[in-house]
């Protein structure tokens, strides 16, 4: 949230000084003091521990795999169970165990982003391989727009396996992400929630640039190096990565590699249609850069993933309720629950209401 704060203030401020924004002045969508005061609504819970509510309502967290911290929530009301998804990891993920399985669920309400696909068998590391030796011998830039949480860590993780198996060069890996800076705090204080030693998390560490100011920023721009660049946002929506975008983005020896799922409306969705120019700052830059692509990378489950999440499910839920996912593929896995289980499943619509009696 204070990362959040910090672009939206940095954008706005931005915006007033070069008046590109329609509203005069422009203002945060909320700011970082604003989010400080929301901290005190916040408290931890353990996972695995049953909380009370009330003498008929508890709930608890179960480990999900998405991200670090990510869980899926049974929520138990006058002896119903409620079972909440959320993003739902994969079985073999790079730094995180596989996700818990729920075994019991009344009424289920689940995440279906890669509900109509299988992840494709790529190498990713091969990719990479590729792709670093094309940027060195074009004495350019790979620019990797990420997700601060999870997708960043296991960016750096890939990239200094790389670099110890001797497969790429020694060059200048930066991390610009004020956010995944915080996060990588989170993957050492709480260890117990990821499988990548500490010996090995510290020299990953080690091996990266990070980058903690904007000045920094422009240096690392500036630099003439041949050099890779983790900056976020994942689907180019905000972000530092849109200050190296703005500089590089029209030279033919930037490389521009999206790693993560790239939303309808998104940057990063028309990058990888095949934009000619992309907007931002309030002005259009023509795109000379090579755009590529790496899918498998995803911390979602793919649609076998999904099905595999629910296999454990002792009873028929009265009703499956798909919440997260674009239309079509929604309805897609809609169709595949209904074919492998014979579930009812509905996908609601925006302020539908459901009553169910208990």
């Amino acid at each position: 949230m204070l990362d959040s704060a910090k672009i939206h203030e940095e954008e706005a401020e931005k915006a007033n000084e070069e008046g590109y924004s329609k509203h005069k002045p422009a203002e945060p969508f909320y700011s970082v003091e604003e989010a400080e005061k929301t901290f005190g609504f916040f408290q931890s819970e353990e996972k695995d521990k049953w909380i009370s509510l009330s003498e008929n309502i508890k709930y608890r967290f179960k480990y999900n795999g998405h991200i670090i911290g990510a869980t899926f929530i049974e929520l138990e009301i006058f002896g119903k169970t409620f079972v909440f998804s959320g993003d739902i990891g994969r079985e073999h993920d790079l730094l995180l165990f596989p996700p818990e399985k729920p075994e019991w669920a009344d009424y289920l309400f689940m995440e279906s982003t890669y509900g109509n696909k299988l992840h494709p068998q790529e190498s990713v590391s091969d990719t990479l391989v590729e792709l670093i030796n094309k940027t060195i011998h074009n004495r350019g830039n790979l620019i990797i727009p990420s997700f601060a949480v999870e997708r960043l860590q296991t960016l750096m993780f890939l990239l200094w396996k790389l670099y110890n198996e001797n497969r790429i060069p020694n060059i200048p890996i930066f991390i610009d992400s004020p956010m995944g800076n915080n996060v990588l705090s989170v993957f050492q204080n709480f260890s117990d929630w990821h499988k990548l030693p500490m010996k090995d998390f510290n020299a990953m560490n080690n091996r990266m640039h990070i980058i903690t100011s904007y000045k920094e920023t422009w240096e690392t721009i500036d630099n003439p190096q041949p050099k890779i660049v983790i900056a976020g946002s994942g689907m180019v929506t905000g972000g530092r990565v849109l200050t190296y975008l703005k500089q590089l983005i029209d030279k033919t020896n930037t490389t521009v590699l999206l790693v993560g799922f790239q939303a309808e409306g998104t940057r990063g969705r028309q990058l990888l249609e095949g934009a000619y120019e992309l907007k931002f700052f309030g002005k259009y830059y023509p795109i000379k850069a090579e755009i590529h692509q790496i899918e498998s990378l995803s911390a979602h489950a793919d649609q076998k993933g999904l099905l595999d999440w629910t296999s454990n499910i002792k009873n028929i839920p009265e009703e499956t309720f798909l919440i997260h996912g674009e239309p079509t593929v929604q309805d897609a896995f809609r169709v595949k629950l209904r074919d492998t289980y014979g579930w009812k499943v509905t996908i609601p619509k925006l302020y539908e209401v459901k009553e169910i009696l208990i």
